[in-house]
């Protein structure tokens, strides 16, 4: 470490939050970029990072908490029923504090909240006076899972990280890790347990890397090209393993962003894939299957070495996995089989799109899968690029091209807020937002080519300035329940700020953003939270079918109110102006 690293972090997230951090205070973005850095290799969008963040009051010495399931990030839709044996279960706790250095407190801290957060003797409710309930849901979706896939032995990792400006590690702080390491292994057995501080050194070599982009391919035989920014090969088995995990062993997920599928788990398929892989005949693997596709911005070939950059699988998600899940941690010395990979170099994004669309059509799949490539998402695209925005149809595209983290918004939360704001749906908003794209039906109502494209801008821009002002309340109760209050306001005042109990589409994208004060909007934080609390303000309250029509009925009985006052204030002054006409033409 040189004397300069402290200098030289500072500046460098000085000049990030100048260009991205627009909105953010020096807290709030450095826990964005600490979780940045100790995911890097997991690319997760800032929606997703955002989405981890939970410090605060209670947070246990956590700042930020993710749990992935085979790699993939954990949401509320996956079907663990699906899952099988082998599946890995990870959670990421990240500490990132602004100050010069480690503290044992700090350590302190993580461990009191590990003996308590993950003894499976003390049930949650138990803990909700100690720990923030962003804390005690990510903890609970890590607990639920595991006890459903116990039978089936999940392999369990807890990844601790501890990020700050300091320039080194206190003796008396790094043997904390020992305790906390004792700690969690004293409640799992077998568990792989690690913990990194991430000082200076550590946060401005990560910054520097970007996420690996650029990954070789050996090949089994020299490949077919037709000159046409193609390939078409047979790659080993044991060489395409390596080729989709990094070097830890977990699954690069960054390469499946263009696959319109989602892997599928138990289905017939891919048991029929499992089985191929298991039971080795007679046949090579690649004559039992189909391969895998795969996309990239550029692809060299040198000898039986395949050099490709910016890959991206768009076919052959569940070939992947099941490869994955079958042969990792395995000797593969013996292994002789291989798979066909095709490897292509679209010239255009409209090619792109095409490939994607070509190769995930030999066999039924809803036509909301293949969302991204839509013409609405590219219309949406061009028109939030036009207000400022920018719209991550390709997941992280805008993000490593340096854009304002509070100006990119994903599909999924531009459904969520066009659900909420255009719909008066706020539950489906709140509890389902991964089935907001995959189930065809209401994919195709929440993103209707006949929508006016002003509902695309305006509903996100509505969601977030509720988001901004429920983090910014003094109640604290306020904050505490923002990712349940913040669909149920953003309808609240969408319905007031178009004056009717029931908007058209057009009368929402008509709405005058310019009514988005911060009054407006807690107007609609307090009558929301008051009706939420009357409910029992629980989770279950946020997705149920109930909190959603209460306030658009009481919406309505303020309307018609209103409209009933409206109108006997006319008939007053209609009253009014008759006398005064009367008395002037000597009547009374």
């Amino acid at each position: 470490m040189t004397t300069n690293d402290l200098v030289l972090l500072n500046q460098l997230l000085d000049q990030r939050m100048l260009e991205i951090g627009e909105g953010l205070d020096e807290s709030e973005y450095f826990e964005i970029f600490s979780a940045e850095q100790a995911l890097k290799d997991d690319d997760l969008s800032y929606d997703e990072i955002v989405s981890g963040i939970v410090d605060g009051g209670g947070d246990g010495g956590v700042d930020s908490a993710y749990f992935f399931i085979n790699d993939s990030l954990y949401n509320e839709d996956i079907d663990i029923s699906s899952l099988k044996r082998n599946t890995t279960l990870r959670l990421v706790l990240i500490q990132s504090k602004t100050t010069t250095g480690f503290s044992e407190e700090s350590m302190n801290k993580l461990i009191a909240s590990a003996k308590d957060l993950f003894d499976l003797n003390k049930e949650i409710s138990e803990l909700t006076s100690i720990y923030n309930r962003n804390l005690l849901q990510a903890v609970d979706h890590f607990r639920s899972v595991y006890l459903t896939l116990v039978s089936k032995f999940p392999t369990i990792s807890f990844e601790y990280f501890s990020a700050t400006k300091a320039t080194s590690v206190h003796p008396n702080v790094e043997r904390k890790v020992t305790d906390l390491k004792g700690t969690i292994e004293r409640l799992f057995n077998p568990v792989f347990f690690k913990f990194l501080f991430l000082n200076t050194s550590a946060l401005l070599a990560s910054a520097r890397r970007a996420p690996a982009r650029t990954t070789t391919l050996r090949l089994a035989e020299t490949p077919i090209s037709t000159g046409q920014e193609g390939f078409a090969c047979l790659v080993a088995l044991k060489d395409f393993l390596p080729f989709i995990t990094d070097e830890d062993g977990h699954i690069r997920a960054h390469l499946f962003e263009g696959n319109v599928r989602d892997y599928q788990g138990q289905t017939e398929v891919n048991k029929e894939i499992r089985n191929s892989l298991e039971m080795a005949g007679a046949e090579d693997f690649w004559w039992l299957n189909n391969g895998v596709s795969i996309i990239c911005t550029n692809a060299s070939l040198s000898g039986k070495t395949l050099t490709i950059e910016d890959a991206e699988i768009v076919n052959g998600l569940q070939t992947s996995r099941e490869i994955y899940h079958t042969l990792h941690g395995k000797d593969l010395s013996s292994e002789t089989r291989h798979i066909m990979l095709r490897v292509l170099k679209p010239q255009t994004e409209e090619s792109r799109d095409r490939i994607i669309k070509a190769t995930n059509s030999q066999t039924p799949i809803p036509a909301a899968s293949l969302r991204a490539t839509d013409k609405i998402h590219r219309d949406i695209e061009e028109y939030l690029y036009s207000k400022g925005y920018f719209y991550d149809r390709r997941k992280n595209y805008y993000k490593n091209i340096g854009k304002p983290i509070k100006k990119i918004v994903s599909i999924p939360f531009v459904a969520q807020a066009v659900m909420a704001c255009a719909l008066s749906d706020p539950a489906n908003a709140r509890a389902r937002p991964s089935s907001l794209i995959k189930n065809n039906d209401t994919y195709i109502k929440v993103f209707s080519p006949s929508y006016p494209l002003d509902i695309f801008w305006k509903c996100p821009v509505i969601v977030q300035a509720v988001e901004t002002e429920l983090k910014r309340s003094e109640t604290p109760e306020h904050r505490t329940h923002s990712n349940n209050l913040r669909f149920y306001v953003a309808t609240l005042w969408t319905l007031r700020a178009c004056g009717v109990p029931k908007p058209t589409i057009e009368q929402v994208a008509a709405v005058d953003l310019t009514q988005l004060s911060s009054t407006s909007i807690m107007n609609a934080v307090t009558d929301t939270f008051t009706a939420y609390r009357e409910l029992g303000a629980t989770d279950q309250v946020a997705k149920g079918t109930a909190l959603g029509p209460k306030l658009r009925e009481a919406h309505k009985q303020e309307f018609l109110s209103m409209q009933a006052a409206k109108k006997e204030s006319n008939v007053r002054a209609n009253v009014s102006i008759s006398t005064n006409e009367s008395t002037a033409n000597g009547l009374i």
